[in-house]
């Protein structure tokens, strides 16, 4: 690993990508990487279940010892709140126009997001950020690109109320669902408070945990399957591990679980439109300038599935992505056969979420 390259503020590439690792490592150590950040409202005249305990059933098996963990799916959620949280998920009702429902932005069979450069919200608004996969979203540290929402339950609120994506209120969202006779005896059976915020929140974050991607190629590897992976994508892990990839992927969600600059090893400002707050990043949250263009780390998981790439959807290609983290993250500069090794690796990562959650 070259000595060459400095980052901003001083000190060596190797001093920075070991730091992270080393801290990184530990703290999945300590944790067991069991943490999920989800808090459910714990209400006993609701029926409400903490999700946040149903999701200390996620825990790997015996696996190869390895920064990266393998997948489980959890199997103490409410299979009646994973219903209505699906449903609700899939329901344009919750939006202003009866046009943009969850699932628009998130398509669950197709990697979790949009396939858009930046997402399209009521009455054909266009958004400025790219949609991130809500596939293993519950791994997270924290949502939305910049983290300003702790978890999925302070997540979904956001884009009810945004006026570019569903541009309502729960009140207008309640009062369209009340009149659905059907539905409301059907949630009455599972909440007996009925429809209110809290529990059509406690319904989709229910039924977003569910969706965790299980059974990917890389994960049966690390199970010890050594037949799992191809010879080039074995070539692309120890890559993805060697230049430091692995320093900000890592975990159970490859990703997901901390804040990093974008442009650590060279300057990337140029390619950031900062008249969108958006592309301010965590700055908007903390109000530090040390946090400007600050984002969270996406998941590798559906990688491969979730094009346009970045925060605004500014990438098409997984071998343009692959490039541009290796230069402005590492200070990498990679052959075209390194970056085809590490795309095998990505597409290893793919798992499948249940045919009945989609």
């Amino acid at each position: 690993m070259s000595s060459n390259w400095k980052i901003k503020n001083g000190g060596s590439k190797s001093r920075l990508v070991l730091g992270v690792f080393l801290v990184w490592t530990c703290v999945s150590i300590i944790s067991g990487c069991t943490r999920s950040d989800i808090h459910s409202p714990a209400d006993s005249n609701t029926g409400f279940n903490s999700v946040g305990q149903q999701m200390r059933a996620v825990v790997s098996p015996r696996h190869r010892r390895e920064p990266i963990r393998p997948l489980v799916a959890p199997t103490h959620l409410s299979k009646e709140k994973i219903a209505l949280g699906k449903s609700l998920f899939h329901d344009v009702r919750l939006s202003r126009d009866n046009s943009i429902s969850c699932a628009t932005c998130h398509n669950v069979k197709d990697g979790g997001d949009d396939g858009l450069p930046t997402s399209v919200g009521v009455a054909g608004q266009v958004g400025g950020l790219n949609a991130p996969t809500v596939l293993n979203s519950c791994l997270h540290i924290a949502q939305f690109w910049d983290g300003r929402a702790k978890n999925l339950t302070e997540q979904v609120s956001g884009p009810i109320h945004n006026p570019i994506e569903m541009a309502t209120t729960w009140d207008e969202v309640i009062s369209k669902l009340s009149k659905d006779s059907a539905f409301v005896a059907r949630f009455k059976k599972t909440y007996r408070r009925g429809l209110t915020p809290e529990t059509i929140t406690d319904a989709i974050v229910t039924y977003e945990t569910a969706l965790i991607t299980v059974n990917s190629p890389f994960d049966q590897y690390l199970s010890g399957n050594d037949k799992a992976l191809t010879e080039e994508g074995l070539a692309g892990y120890k890559l993805f591990k060697s230049i430091g990839c692995v320093s900000c992927h890592q975990g159970r969600a490859v990703g997901g679980n901390m804040f990093q600059e974008f442009g650590v090893m060279g300057n990337f400002a140029d390619h950031f439109d900062d008249s969108n707050e958006g592309s301010k990043g965590r700055i908007n949250v903390t109000k530090r300038r040390v946090d400007l263009h600050r984002f969270k780390v996406p998941s590798l998981r559906t990688v491969q599935m979730t094009a346009p790439y970045f925060h605004n959807g500014s990438t098409q290609t997984l071998e343009e992505a692959i490039k541009i983290m290796a230069e402005f993250q590492l200070g990498e500069s990679l052959s075209e056969s390194e970056i085809q090794k590490i795309k095998a690796f990505l597409i290893s990562l793919n798992g499948k979420i249940p045919k009945e959650l989609e």
